[in-house]
């Protein structure tokens, strides 16, 4: 089973973040410009929250707020959930389901290395069971 550091690995785009201080106007641009669903809202190196699409659904047009007018740090989600590179693609799509989340950043020593989307998790899950299905199928055609 593949571990989150190997996934890392083949992940090719780097980690969008916005400060706590961003309006969620800014924080949804920056959203659509690099076509994802959810930043890490970070202060100093220092995870404060996560914002996502989700939340802009729930606290700002539910709510009646304005994007421009509203903070990310007023409605991000500052209980963050997180794993670490040794934890595996099925022990990440298991939290996911449970709690409910699609978006889960990965820390070693206090140190954001990437953040991960179930879309990721599918992905490498697919390509492992086909990987494992051609490896079946050589072997009955030997």
């Amino acid at each position: 089973m593949q571990t989150v550091r190997q996934l890392l690995v083949h992940k090719s785009s780097g980690l969008i973040t916005v400060g706590p201080d961003a309006t969620v106007f800014q924080a949804l641009q920056i959203m659509a410009e690099h076509d994802i669903g959810a930043v890490l809202v970070m202060d100093m190196g220092d995870v404060l929250g996560i914002f996502s699409e989700r939340d802009y659904a729930r606290r700002i047009v539910l709510q009646g707020r304005t994007s421009a007018g509203t903070k990310v740090r007023d409605i991000m989600t500052s209980k963050v959930v997180y794993v670490t590179p040794e934890q595996t693609v099925a022990d990440c799509m298991a939290l996911m389901t449970e709690k409910r989340f699609r978006h889960l950043p990965v820390l070693e020593d206090d140190k954001v290395l990437g953040l991960l989307s179930i879309g990721d998790l599918v992905r490498a899950t697919i390509d492992e069971q086909q990987f494992v299905i051609e490896q079946l199928v050589n072997y009955i055609r030997a």
